[in-house]
């Protein structure tokens, strides 16, 4: 009896189904270590699997409507995710990292290269959150804990496309 009250105390703590489900991109946010690169590897994975059933002239459009529909749905999920277990921004909540990484590589051609160096760039400026981004952090529940990514993610793009448009990083 008392360990099915405990398991009723965890699944409560949740928050409701849908919002853990995209809270955690699909469970990804569970996997260890480091659940934000595992994040950020799925969301670029399925954006290397997605790409090629659109038109290449279309790409940077499907990718800015999955990164704003991942940022509109993502901060109430990572709200009452964040809420039901009583943590501000807790580490297996992960559509930010999801939105973020997708801002990354908009507009850059999608190759290993572009998707390697977006990984890597993005990954970069989430962790080390330069200003404004760690500011950011403070708004409250869900809109602080995706906006940060979110604008890493514009950081990343950045300087993708710099490096593209300076021909260092080369397709």
């Amino acid at each position: 009896m008392k360990t099915e009250l405990a398991a009723a105390e965890v699944a409560q703590n949740r928050g409701p189904l849908w919002a853990t489900l995209v809270a955690t991109f699909f469970g990804t946010g569970r996997l260890r270590p480091g659940p934000g690169t595992w994040g950020s590897l799925a969301a670029l994975l399925i954006w290397a699997g997605v790409s090629r059933f659109i038109a290449p002239t279309w790409r940077g459009l499907a990718l800015a409507g999955m990164a704003a529909l991942a940022t509109a749905i993502g901060i109430p999920a990572a709200t009452a995710v964040a809420k039901a277990c009583a943590v501000k921004d807790p580490q297996f909540v992960v559509i930010d990292e999801v939105a973020g990484q997708w801002i990354t590589l908009l507009f850059a051609p999608v190759a290993w290269k572009t998707l390697l160096a977006g990984f890597i760039l993005f990954r970069g400026f989430d962790i080390v959150k330069p200003p404004p981004v760690r500011q950011l952090e403070k708004l409250p529940w869900g809109t602080g804990i995706v906006l940060d990514d979110v604008a890493a993610g514009f950081y990343a793009l950045a300087v993708m496309q710099l490096l593209l448009h300076l021909g260092i990083l080369s397709t």
